[in-house]
């Protein structure tokens, strides 16, 4: 199906991926998807006893209509304190087309 839609990839610390799946659908997506990941950033570079800390992230996928983007994503900065460092960030993809999701998608 193609569609006119943009993917919002958010990487927020562990515990925090509930948080912007609210926001998200408070701002007016349908839901999302969380997986979990591994920080390798500067940030990252804690050591306990000498080992390397691999701080656990959260990654939140939320397909939204394009002219929705802005709205959503703001309500996710705010909620998940993105404009402070080491809090996160988030990313907007261009979705050229999809499959295997529900109606409510389509415009």
């Amino acid at each position: 199906m193609n569609i006119d839609a943009s993917l919002i990839v958010t990487i927020v610390r562990k515990g925090w991926g509930s948080s912007v799946m609210q926001a998200s659908v408070h701002a007016g997506a349908r839901g999302g998807t969380v997986l979990l990941g591994r920080g390798a950033g500067i940030h990252e570079r804690e050591k306990i006893f000498g080992m390397s800390i691999e701080p656990e992230k959260e990654i939140v996928l939320t397909i939204v209509q394009k002219d929705q983007v802005e709205t959503i994503l703001a309500e996710i900065v705010r909620s998940a304190q993105l404009d402070k460092a080491g809090h996160g960030m988030a990313f907007v993809v261009p979705v050229t087309a999809i499959v295997g999701v529900i109606d409510s998608m389509e415009a």
